[in-house]
């Protein structure tokens, strides 16, 4: 969809920390990450909200999102992952994404205060894509490259 940011990094013309990828699904970093490692999960078709996923997409969306939450403490040494979905009301791209946080009891996360940080570099952000995408790779999914 024009002027959709998400559409763009699914076509490929706004670069991203790609982690993993299938022909219905992208996985990214956040590029304003609550913690280092934090990836979004979008169908490659433009749907605004969940309620909007066609049907025969909604399993095969939700089986992408528990694999990236699955490796994410895994590759980065986390104890587990915060999963979570805005529809409309605080949803800062209008398109369908999943956010998936790594989380490490006292981490700081309260509630649903997100504070953000950025990554020093692109280097560190090819990084975590990598080990990321490295373990879902293993899980039976295909990582970005």
């Amino acid at each position: 969809m024009a002027g959709c940011l998400f559409c763009a990094i699914v076509a490929g013309d706004v670069p991203a920390f790609r982690v993993a990828e299938s022909p219905s699904y992208l996985a990214f970093l956040d590029i304003r990450p609550v913690f280092k490692g934090h990836v979004l999960v979008v169908p490659r078709p433009h749907v605004p909200q969940l309620t909007d996923l066609d049907l025969d997409l909604l399993p095969g969306f939700f089986t992408f999102v528990q694999e990236v939450a699955a490796a994410v403490p895994a590759a980065l040494g986390a104890q587990g992952t915060f999963v979570a979905m805005n529809n409309v009301v605080s949803q800062s791209v209008p398109h369908l994404h999943a956010h998936v946080v790594p989380r490490t009891k006292g981490d700081g996360l309260r509630g649903f205060f997100w504070p953000r940080t950025k990554y020093a570099s692109d280097d560190e952000a090819v990084s975590y894509a990598e080990r990321i995408g490295k373990e879902l790779g293993d899980g039976g999914v295909t990582p970005a490259g």
